[in-house]
C-alpha cells in the first residue's frame, strides 16, 4: 500500500520543500531556529536558506537528505508523494536489519529513503520535448 501526501495543485516542489523547511524550522525544539543557525548546522551560506523559503531555489536531494538529518525526520517529510508501506517484498530486509545496532537501522532507514526519494525528486516533468536544433 502507498500513502500519498498531497501537495496544493499550484504549488511547485520547491515550494512543497520552502514550506516544509519553513515548518520544520518553527517547530524546531521549543522555540524554533534562525535561518543562520540551520545555516551554521548544515554549513552552508545563511542566505541560502532564505532562498529557499523564499522559492527562488530549491535544496538539491543532497541538502534535502542532510536538512532531514538535521531535523530528524525521513526525506519523505520534506517531499511530496508516495510514501511507501512495508509490504512482503521488503520481509526479508526487515529480517536481516534486526540482526543491526539501532544506529545502523536508522542509518539504512535513511539511505533506503535516499535512494527513493531521489527518484522522485529527480523525475521528468510531463511536456513536449525540444527538437535538436
Amino acid at each position: 500500500m502507498i500513502v500519498v501526501v498531497e501537495k496544493p495543485k499550484n504549488e511547485s516542489i520547491g515550494q512543497y520543500v520552502a514550506r516544509r523547511v519553513r515548518e520544520l524550522r518553527a517547530g524546531y525544539g521549543t522555540r524554533g531556529i534562525s535561518q543562520e543557525a540551520l545555516a551554521r548546522g548544515l554549513a552552508i551560506a545563511p542566505n541560502t536558506v532564505s532562498r529557499w523559503e523564499a522559492g527562488r531555489n530549491t535544496p538539491n536531494i543532497e541538502i534535502i537528505e542532510k536538512l532531514a538529518r538535521f531535523f530528524g525526520v525521513g526525506i519523505y517529510d520534506l517531499l511530496p508523494g508516495p510514501r511507501p508501506e512495508p509490504d512482503t517484498a521488503i520481509e526479508a530486509l526487515l529480517r536481516a536489519a534486526k540482526k543491526l545496532t539501532p544506529k545502523d537501522v536508522e542509518e539504512l532507514r535513511r539511505y533506503a529513503e535516499f535512494r527513493h526519494a531521489r527518484t522522485v525528486y529527480h523525475a521528468r516533468t510531463p511536456g513536449r520535448r525540444r527538437k535538436a536544433p
